[in-house]
């Protein structure tokens, strides 16, 4: 089997970056190139492990400037001046990213709705699991079958074949589970808009290891040639999937590993992908800049609690000090704690009182409320997720949260579910034509409205019991390929039920199906108008 070719990280620990969200507003935290492992000078590219001879050679030229002399004597002398510009991305022929990917992956783990919205994506898309089902040609072949018995053998055969391809899958990586790599690839996709599947392979060529590599430390050959990783001073260079003639130009490596780019599309650029929170970075840093507020506040306010008030006389510095030590230190972390405070005599005329009247007796709220919420819909806007979906929402209905699913599924998972089917299907077809794979998707009914479904659908001889059996994951029964006697069941369905309608007009009972009808709650439909919003006009 086939090893990963992704490096992993070393076991020393690496330096942190501190993350500031506040540079987002000034555009300099998703274009800062301090920590782009691809921005190394020349000379410390130069110093990299897994580089071929040949890429050394290149580098040393790229920094040496040739100052020719009399008689072709010359100088080697580096000029710092000119070898300044050499970089990783000009050594490796490499395209930089429109944004620090390092940067928005940060990004992730320091914004709780960006975090939220990106698990709700994941979870919905690639999270809910997978499924092999029969391709086309395969139906097509067993449509062809002829005989009960024939279709029983070859139904059979396709679940042993389904059994050995899933066993496959468990074996093409030791670390992680096929949903373990579809959930990184897609994590890394919706936070930094790149996701890469490795493919690694035998030395018979076949697939055998199938792992997630980290975005942060890709790049795009200029040439669209491949990809080069570098993490902890190494390189490694992969091949687009399917490509098995280019040569390595970073390393040695005859058999380089093969690398699926899932890429999230933006027309500012044809290499990279980016994310959507980008179209929310304004309402990220204001978030940032509102907690940080709100932390100074609670953290550094210069405000009493209470006020001592002396009237009629006054207080010796004695008396002073030890009422302030009781508020500093006495009464901090104590209970029941009495407080003796000596005032003078009464004298005629004027008469000595002592009181603590309280500064902030109200609940402390914190500021930008309505801020912070404006700034939640815009991140939730720009990822295409319905609040329901990443927090409790007081005062909705059930039937507007449902319709908000719809869409979310319908506009949002599915179409990316799509994509990914159809690049992850490549690989499946280099090992199986019977087979493919599906996502599966988010779910708007219940069992009980899905087996209605297949009621109406088997009596009109659309399926057969088997298919049904088939999406369960049961095996199937006899004559259960077969519908037979469905479309006269149908039709003479269809006759009682249309005896049964005009013994209805003529009893004149539909008045009151009418009425059963609109007094039916939303549960079966879609949401209503509120109270006060008038009547829906089409």
């Amino acid at each position: 089997m086939a090893g990963p070719r992704m490096m992993r990280e070393a076991d020393e620990e690496l330096p942190t970056v501190e993350v500031s969200l506040g540079s987002v507003y000034t555009k300099k935290g998703l274009m800062d190139e301090t920590d782009d492992p691809f921005m190394a000078s020349g000379d410390s590219v130069r110093k990299m492990a897994g580089l071929s001879p040949a890429l050394k050679r290149k580098t040393s030229r790229e920094m040496t400037k040739i100052h020719t002399g009399i008689d072709g004597a010359a100088s080697k002398k580096m000029d710092t001046n000119e070898t300044i510009g050499i970089t990783g991305y000009t050594l490796f022929d490499v395209i930089q990213p429109p944004y620090n990917l390092d940067y928005l992956a940060k990004l992730n783990e320091l914004s709780a709705p960006h975090y939220a919205a990106v698990k709700a994506k994941v979870a919905n898309i690639v999270g809910l699991g997978y499924e092999l089902v029969e391709t086309p040609k395969t139906k097509e072949k067993l449509d062809k079958i002829l005989g009960e018995e024939d279709t029983q053998k070859a139904r059979r055969k396709l679940s042993r074949v389904k059994e050995e391809l899933l066993t496959w899958i468990d074996e093409c990586n030791d670390d992680d589970e096929f949903m373990e790599t579809l959930i990184k690839i897609w994590t890394d996709y919706e936070t930094t808009g790149n996701g890469f599947l490795e493919v690694g392979r035998k030395v018979t060529g076949e697939i055998g290891y199938l792992g997630h590599v980290p975005s942060t430390g890709m790049r795009v050959r200029r040439n669209r040639d491949g990809f080069v990783q570098v993490l902890s001073n190494k390189a490694v260079f992969f091949r687009n999937f399917g490509d098995r003639r280019t040569t390595d130009p970073v390393g040695n490596d005859s058999r380089p590993n093969e690398v699926i780019h899932f890429k999230k599309y933006s027309p500012t650029n044809n290499f990279y992908g980016v994310p959507d929170i980008i179209a929310a970075q304004q309402a990220i840093a204001g978030n940032e800049f509102s907690s940080r507020f709100n932390l100074d506040y609670f953290e550094n306010k210069a405000v009493p609690r209470y006020v001592v008030v002396v009237k009629g006389g006054s207080l010796s510095m004695t008396a002073q000090r030890n009422i302030l030590e009781f508020f500093q230190t006495d009464l901090k972390g104590k209970n029941h704690r009495t407080l003796f405070v000596p005032l003078p005599a009464d004298e005629e005329g004027r008469k000595a009182s002592f009181e603590m009247k309280p500064v902030e007796s109200g609940t402390q709220d914190a500021s930008f409320m309505n801020y912070n919420r404006s700034n939640l819909r815009d991140i939730l806007m720009a990822h295409r997720v319905p609040v329901g979906k990443v927090t409790q929402v007081e005062g909705a209905s059930l039937a507007a949260s449902r319709d908000a699913d719809k869409t979310f599924k319908e506009q949002v998972c599915r179409p990316e579910q799509k994509i990914a089917e159809k690049k992850l299907n490549k690989v499946f077809r280099e090992i199986t034509d019977i087979f493919e794979l599906k996502l599966s998707e988010l779910t708007l009914t219940d069992e009980d409205t899905i087996s209605k479904i297949d009621e109406r659908y088997l009596r009109w001889g659309v399926i057969v019991p088997n298919e049904i059996r088939a999406r369960w994951g049961w095996t199937g029964i006899k004559n259960g390929d077969k519908g037979v006697g469905m479309m006269q069941q149908a039709e003479a369905k269809q006759q009682a039920d249309a005896a049964k309608e005009q013994t209805a007009q003529g009893n004149k009972t539909r008045t009151r199906d009418a009425e059963r009808s609109s007094s039916a709650s939303d549960s079966a439909g879609e949401a209503r108008q509120t109270q006060g919003d008038g009547r829906a006009v089409g």
